[in-house]
């Protein structure tokens, strides 16, 4: 009888989450916009990676920038828990972006525009910054696509959409480094994300926006400001854009916007040279466009939810 016991015992802890069964340490935000960007954040969570549900929004409407628009939102988490994000704030005729932080994505501070490129008078836009933070120096790198129409060769490209990439950094988001040129592939390239695999070991994800291709390549370097050698074949399909990584278990898994197929897709790979493609393994809400994926503990979550189920019962 006392063996009964102590397993009913057990099993009931087990069923309440008690006891030896370990409760889940984080979950995984998913920032997203909707179409036509006017109206601002979303987001989605997630407990293992691959099935995302939808918190709804916007969680914050745009002002920053003459277009008072919203797209690209990225998110990156400081050492004092703080999420510092910068999005586009205009599809064209832009020099900068916008930026904002929070500690619980229901709060923010005050929006800002940062003007990265008001040194290039004949910039056409600044599209899709992408917020890293470097742990090893304790500061933020944020890169971007900018057309400065004349200034590489053109390649197939017009002139007015021939991308590089170009970065800046910050420790405080007061003070910025001067923009600097980020990645010169010889080919019209946007949507650069970087990675982190270990000290010295960096990957970073990137659009060949060239016309016959727009398509998703990696490349390899050994520090996240480059340079990048090693440009892989593409592994998505054409017409697509705006990855974003993470690392589960022994995977890393490139989610991105196939705006061709008018789908989200993903991919797994070990090691940024095979890759598998998961489709069937992953959902996302309907209408979900190119964001970022952090990790948020479950006490944030919990208080989203709670103001997503608010803002649903008022509308």
């Amino acid at each position: 009888m006392r063996i009964k016991s102590k397993g009913i015992i057990v099993a009931l802890m087990v069923i309440l989450g008690l006891g030896s069964c370990k409760a889940q340490e984080d979950y995984y935000i998913f920032t997203s916009f909707r179409e036509p960007a006017d109206e601002g954040l979303y987001l989605a969570y997630s407990e293992d990676g691959y099935r995302w549900e939808s918190l709804g929004g916007p969680f914050l409407p745009p002002v920053a920038g003459k277009s008072k628009i919203m797209r690209d939102p990225s998110i990156a988490e400081g050492p004092d828990g703080t999420y510092h994000m910068v999005w586009t704030t205009d599809w064209k005729g832009g020099n900068g972006f916008g930026y904002a932080s929070t500690r619980d994505f229901i709060h923010w501070s005050e929006q800002e525009f940062i003007p990265v490129m008001e040194h290039e008078p004949e910039v056409v836009n600044v599209w899709a910054p992408e917020i890293f933070y470097d742990d090893t120096t304790d500061q933020f790198i944020i890169i971007w696509a900018s057309t400065i129409p004349h200034r590489f060769e053109k390649g197939e490209e017009e002139e007015q959409n021939n991308h590089r990439m170009y970065s800046t950094s910050t420790r405080d988001f007061k003070e910025f480094s001067p923009s600097q040129l980020f990645l010169e592939p010889g080919f019209s390239v946007i949507d650069a994300v970087i990675v982190k695999r270990g000290v010295e070991d960096y990957v970073l994800v990137l659009k060949d926006n060239t016309r016959p291709n727009r398509n998703l390549k990696v490349a390899f370097g050994k520090s996240p400001l480059g340079p990048w050698e090693n440009i892989s074949p593409a592994f998505s399909d054409f017409l697509t854009e705006g990855p974003t990584v993470i690392s589960i278990d022994d995977q890393w898994l490139i989610f991105y916007d196939s705006y061709g197929a008018k789908t989200y897709e993903a991919v797994s790979t070990p090691d940024f040279q095979d890759f598998h493609q998961i489709n069937e393994q992953i959902s996302l809400p309907e209408g979900h466009k190119h964001g970022t994926i952090a990790k948020v503990s479950p006490a944030l979550l919990r208080s989203l939810k709670s103001q997503s189920k608010n803002a649903k019962n008022n509308e």
